[in-house]
């Protein structure tokens, strides 16, 4: 008979804020975690109430509180909580909170703007998941000019890679001498994606913000400062994904 109090490990280990389930995966194929003092493998599933799950030796306990931050992140921080080779990392920015938050997909280093922060493993994969396309919106400003046709291509699709982009909602938003501010609103998440796209019809970026994930709006949130979103704001990200909203108890 099946033992219904179990769950993936994967789940478990975004539940408790370690990683995403597609990191999770990686760190569980890597050895470094183990259940009941076991190397663990892809596709273990435990109890909460009774297994001992360890990263790295570490006992992990699941998150009973769920957090949802919005981070306004600057320039010159990777995404990541960890870094390597000891760049800063935005985990720096959100070092006063409590709960273990981790960032939902990616800026990449010179990118500024809207980051999700959680420790919420239903809501990063919903937010992260290819099929579920939470529209981003990006203000960029690009060098020298743009004209109709790089426009066209933005919007239509350029190949990168070998696989077209997806259609994208480009305008302009100003037009000077030598730099032009484009808005583009995105439905995927592929890495570096507006930069590759820009770089495809040759032009250059100069600064890249994400100004809205979903409905959410960065608005007059400070560069390097977070806030909670509120309930509402969190039903309409995942309203957004295609998803209903499990609450219970333990969600912030």
């Amino acid at each position: 008979m099946a033992d219904n109090n179990k769950i993936r490990l994967q789940k478990f280990l975004s539940e408790a804020g370690v990683a995403s389930r597609r990191k999770a995966e990686t760190m569980i194929e890597n050895g470094e975690v183990k259940v009941n003092g076991v190397k663990a493998r892809i596709g273990d599933c435990v109890d909460p109430k009774k297994d001992t799950v360890t990263v790295k030796g570490k006992k992990i306990m699941r998150e009973t509180v769920m957090r949802y931050i919005l981070l306004n992140k600057p320039r010159g921080f990777v995404t990541t909580n960890h870094d390597e080779m000891g760049r800063k990392c935005v985990a720096e920015l959100v070092s006063d909170i409590n709960e273990r938050v981790y960032p939902v997909g990616r800026l990449d280093r010179n990118s500024e703007g809207a980051l999700l922060m959680t420790n919420d493993g239903e809501f990063a994969n919903a937010m992260m998941h290819p099929s579920h396309h939470v529209p981003k919106t990006y203000r960029v400003t690009v060098r020298p000019s743009v004209n109709e046709d790089q426009l066209t291509k933005l919007a239509t699709g350029v190949d990168i890679d070998g696989r077209m982009t997806a259609p994208a909602d480009v305008r302009v938003v100003t037009k000077e001498e030598g730099r032009v501010v484009l808005e583009i609103v995105l439905y995927e998440g592929r890495n570096r994606e507006i930069r590759r796209m820009c770089e495809a019809v040759e032009l250059e970026v100069a600064r890249l913000r994400r100004i809205a994930i979903g409905n959410l709006k960065l608005g007059m949130l400070q560069q390097g400062q977070w806030r909670d979103l509120t309930e509402q704001e969190v039903d309409k990200l995942f309203s957004a994904a295609g998803i209903k909203r499990q609450k219970n108890g333990s969600k912030r």
